[in-house]
């Protein structure tokens, strides 16, 4: 079963979440609606794939603690900012933060249907990114310790003799490994093997 891309409306205020709602429920989107940050994040967990749009001035939690409260719970969606009058300082910094992008309220309808368009392509985007990602750990995991310890020397840029030099072995024992590894991960160069220890860096940070 396909989850729906869904609208996660954040926002203290029930009127504001109540017209956010219709109006997007008229456009066909999956709606649901929290009063707090807390009550968001609570839930979140359950939920399928979509875009969080978010009030930047909330009480008790506002949206760049809820912003950080997201990454550390691991909960990776697109998020949008809604801000009021004099407010774009801090809703760029919320940029800065990871939010996607921003609405200055009164929103109005073309601006808020565009940025959620905006927010599919970048979600599908970022589940693209993370299947990548663990499909090199997967990958990674079957090398041995000391292939573990060569491949990490290699994707720094190290040569064959500086990797033997420093792991105390032979140059030759190097190519035999490099030649084991590169068969393990399915790379064909050395740049394949960079960007395979890129995207497990990526995913662990």
């Amino acid at each position: 079963m396909i989850m729906p891309f869904t609208v996660y409306i954040v926002d203290d205020e029930e009127p504001v979440r109540e017209s956010l709602r219709i109006l997007l429920e008229t456009h066909g989107f999956a709606v649901q609606c929290f009063a707090s940050g807390a009550e968001f994040l609570a839930a979140a967990r359950a939920g399928g794939p979509g875009c969080v749009l978010a009030d930047l001035q909330m009480p008790q939690m506002d949206g760049l603690h809820l912003l950080t409260e997201m990454t550390s719970a691991g909960i990776r969606l697109p998020v949008v900012m809604m801000t009021g009058f004099g407010q774009v300082a801090s809703a760029v910094e919320a940029m800065k933060s990871g939010a996607m992008d921003f609405l200055e309220k009164p929103l109005t309808e073309e601006q808020l249907l565009a940025c959620l368009e905006r927010a599919k392509s970048s979600l599908k985007q970022l589940q693209q990114t993370t299947e990548r990602q663990a499909e090199a750990a997967a990958r990674i995991a079957k090398l041995t310790p000391r292939e573990k310890d060569i491949f990490d020397r290699l994707a720094l840029g190290m040569q064959n003799k500086m990797v033997a030099l420093e792991l105390d072995i032979s140059p030759r024992t190097v190519e035999l490994h490099r030649a084991r590894i590169m068969e393990k991960l399915g790379a064909a160069s050395l740049s394949d093997l960079v960007r395979l220890a890129l995207s497990l860096e990526s995913r662990e940070n």
